[in-house]
């Protein structure tokens, strides 16, 4: 079987603590080889229900961004080989100063940075901080973007792009089609790598998609299961862990 890079969608704290470590260990063992780790945010602007709904949970028991932090760190610490990086929304990180915000980021152990709602050439700084802090700022690509607009990014020099598949929120399923791998190419089109997400949820997609990304992204999937098996941490860890290994192993 040949291995699909998995990049996994987590929001810390979902549903407390002690499961969110339950279902990032499933996650590794079924074969995920980044952790994309959301810091809960009251507006998720780019998610569908599965992941406001958790962020709205984890608020609840009044959860911070330093308790996100410590999270991360804590899987950084049992998973040091393991790929994290850090998505959340521009306001999170501004609030404390965007230089600040990424020091600790990257002294928790993230690698890089995914903040859907701060444009690529309006970034506040940004991929600085994050070059500073020895991460990288990945940017979000668009079907929605105008094509100059698609082609500036594509050529701007990022290592890695974050293609969403398809307009609106995640969660949604998302039909893989000749227009999503053009747009694929497009992103790709100026040397970046492009990590492919928004309603991936079985290994048909992830089949699909495998050759025309360098990971699949997958993640209200994810938060579905976790939310369902929730009362039971033996069922959260064997649903989570076989999900991962069915779009890591499509091949």
């Amino acid at each position: 079987m040949n291995k699909i890079k998995l990049m996994s969608h987590l929001v810390a704290g979902y549903p407390t603590t002690d499961l969110a470590l339950t279902a990032a260990r499933a996650l590794v063992k079924g074969g995920a080889d980044i952790l994309e780790i959301q810091l809960p945010f009251s507006d998720p602007s780019a998610d569908g229900p599965a992941i406001q709904t958790a962020c709205t949970k984890v608020l609840e028991r009044g959860y911070k961004t330093a308790d996100g932090l410590d999270f991360i760190a804590r899987i950084h610490k049992e998973f040091p080989d393991i790929t994290i990086y850090l998505m959340s929304y521009g306001s999170l990180i501004y609030t404390p100063g965007i230089e600040a915000f990424c020091k600790k980021a990257a002294a928790a152990g993230v690698k890089g940075m995914i903040i859907p709602d701060l444009p690529f050439d309006y970034d506040e700084g940004l991929t600085a901080a994050c070059k500073a802090n020895g991460m990288i700022n990945i940017p979000v690509a668009a079907p929605s973007m105008a094509t100059e607009r698609l082609s500036k990014l594509a050529n701007a020099g990022f290592p890695y792009i974050y293609a969403a598949l398809r307009t609106g929120i995640t969660g949604t399923n998302t039909t893989i089609d000749e227009s999503t791998l053009s747009f694929l190419q497009k992103v790709s089109a100026g040397g970046s790598k492009v990590y492919g997400g928004f309603g991936i949820s079985n290994g048909e997609q992830a089949k699909a998609l495998a050759s025309s990304v360098e990971a699949i992204v997958a993640g209200s999937v994810f938060v579905r299961l976790i939310t369902k098996n929730q009362n039971d941490e033996k069922k959260l860890a064997s649903a989570v862990e076989a999900k991962a290994r069915e779009l890591s192993y499509s091949n």
